[in-house]
């Protein structure tokens, strides 16, 4: 990329609330700028869905004012995941999908994303495009070509349908007793309604959303509340979702938890036994080696790409294959989906489920997750600590101890000043102790 982006990051725009750039004026312009921009297919309206932040509603009249002022029509779908609002933004064949949202962060942040009329992520081009049209002043369109703005009836239902679509006829989740945790965001009313309707039965956590308490010890990102109910209620297994409904992390009837790595090896281990895999899986720079020797012993081809799941679609499209995740639950179905979608990944895997007649917890053991360790060593200024030589010293020592039974990764953190040390092998105290000899080096060294 020739050009640096100055407002967007790996996934939109995204901070704190109140603070440069989430605030109502920047957001009121960044809406202009985009409908200047994204205004291209002649429909000229703006499919805005949210999570279930406190700070949403403040931020969707700001952005529905700046694309008004830009000519185009905004449509509400309310509290929506964001692979809804890909999904809608394609069906209504809308000039571009927006989603407040910070995703798995705390309440305190909030996030603009952006979907193109083909429900895939904005190329760097566009949001280039977009950032050039916010040093200009806003323009507003004569009087009646304004954008006007209306709410998109029954949303959840249609997506509901979609996400029920996407399981097969023959089968049926009745006789499963799951618990499905929404982290109180944007699935609350969505993904139990899913897992009923296509027979299970299901016990609703996180399904009370007040504005602040979004992935707040619920979800994806912390599922020990999840893994004590499954346990509790003797459930077949636990989904948890993260604020945005793009994440899932499953848990098994014994209480362990399965991560994104786990769930796209069962995945893609089910699609090779009903002959559907089209080619192999992508993971990231952290996916987990253990992931990548189970494939390897299947047969099924990886390939690793940057953290972020714009690039593990990137490495998707570039290789023609259909299955691409982050241990962090972020899975790509594109079979099915254009984007992370954490409900259609759980349909995926109870499909393995009920068409294998295994639990979670047997379909988890064809592959070995290694211990891996992450430590973050803070830095400041421009020095670039990963290009000192006693750095790439301690990485070459630990990488010829732990030979072909292990990895070293060092990389900096896209959206802090971080130097992310992740070391992972069989020897879990060589790891830990890898680990944080390296993360010493690295802090001596900023």
């Amino acid at each position: 990329m020739s050009q640096e982006r100055r407002y967007f990051g790996t996934d939109g725009v995204r901070g704190h609330v109140g603070q440069y750039p989430i605030t109502p004026d920047f957001v009121l312009k960044l809406g202009w700028a985009a409908g200047r921009v994204l205004a291209k297919q002649g429909t000229r309206k703006v499919i805005i869905g949210k999570d279930t932040r406190i700070s949403g509603y403040m931020l969707e009249s700001a952005l529905e004012a700046g694309l008004a002022a830009a000519g185009l029509k905004a449509i509400f779908t309310g509290p929506m995941p964001t692979p809804a609002v890909a999904y809608l933004t394609q069906t209504f064949r809308a000039e571009a999908g927006i989603v407040i949202s910070a995703s798995h962060n705390p309440y305190h942040d909030n996030g603009i994303k952006f979907f193109s009329s083909e429900g895939t992520k904005l190329p760097d081009e566009v949001e280039l495009a977009i950032e050039a049209e916010l040093d200009k002043d806003i323009e507003c369109v004569e009087s009646s070509m304004l954008g006007k703005a209306s709410r998109l009836v029954d949303a959840a239902g249609r997506y509901i349908e979609f996400c029920k679509s996407t399981f097969p006829h023959r089968l049926s989740l009745s006789g499963l007793k799951i618990v499905v945790d929404c982290a109180h965001g944007a699935t609350y009313h969505i993904a139990p309604n899913v897992f009923k309707e296509l027979g299970a039965n299901v016990i609703a956590m996180g399904v009370e959303p007040n504005g602040v308490n979004i992935n707040d010890e619920v979800g994806a990102t912390d599922v020990r509340a999840l893994q004590k109910r499954v346990v509790e209620e003797q459930a077949d297994l636990g989904l948890a979702f993260d604020g945005d409904g793009d994440r899932l992390i499953m848990v098994d009837a014994l209480g362990e938890k399965v991560d994104g790595d786990q769930l796209a090896y069962i995945i893609a281990r089910d699609a090779l036994r009903r002959g559907s895999l089209k080619g192999g899986v992508v993971g990231t720079l952290m996916t987990n080696l253990g992931m990548e020797n189970g494939l390897k012993q299947l047969g099924i081809p990886f390939a690793r790409a940057a953290v972020g799941d714009r690039y593990v679609m990137e490495k998707l499209l570039e290789k023609g294959w259909n299955i691409g995740a982050e241990n962090s639950g972020h899975i790509i179905l594109l079979d099915s989906v254009t984007t992370g979608d954490a409900i259609v990944s759980g349909l995926r895997v109870l499909t393995a489920i009920v068409d294998s007649e295994m639990p979670l917890h047997e379909l988890t053991k064809g592959m070995t997750l290694y211990p891996q360790v992450l430590e973050n060593v803070r830095f400041s200024g421009n020095s670039n600590p990963l290009e000192e030589p006693a750095v790439l010293a301690a990485v070459a020592k630990v990488e010829q101890t732990l030979a072909d039974k292990g990895r070293v990764l060092l990389r900096k953190s896209g959206t802090e000043p971080l130097i992310r040390v992740m070391v992972e092998g069989e020897d879990a105290e060589l790891v830990q102790q890898s680990a944080l000899d390296i993360a010493q080096v690295v802090k001596e060294s900023c």
